[in-house]
C-alpha cells in the first residue's frame, strides 16, 4: 500500500484522546484525518472511504454508521 491508495474500510470506530482510530474488521488500526462531526459516530460500527496519507493515517472522504 503506497501513499494516495484508496481504502474502503469497515470497523470499530474509537476516539483515543481526541484522534479517531479505526480498528478494522479485518484487523490493524488506522488514525483517520476526518471532519469533527465524526467523532459523534466513536463507539459505533463504521465504513470509512479514504485515501492513505501516510504509514497509518487515512484522509478520509467519507465516514458513515452502518
Amino acid at each position: 500500500m503506497s501513499r494516495g491508495s484508496h481504502h474502503d474500510e469497515t470497523g470499530l470506530l474509537n476516539d483515543v484522546r481526541g484522534q479517531l482510530i479505526l480498528r478494522r474488521d479485518d484487523g490493524g488500526t488506522w488514525r483517520l484525518d476526518a471532519p469533527t462531526s465524526a467523532h459523534m459516530l466513536a463507539g459505533k460500527r463504521v465504513r470509512v472511504v479514504g485515501v492513505r496519507a501516510d504509514f497509518d493515517l487515512l484522509d478520509v472522504k467519507l465516514v458513515e454508521a452502518i
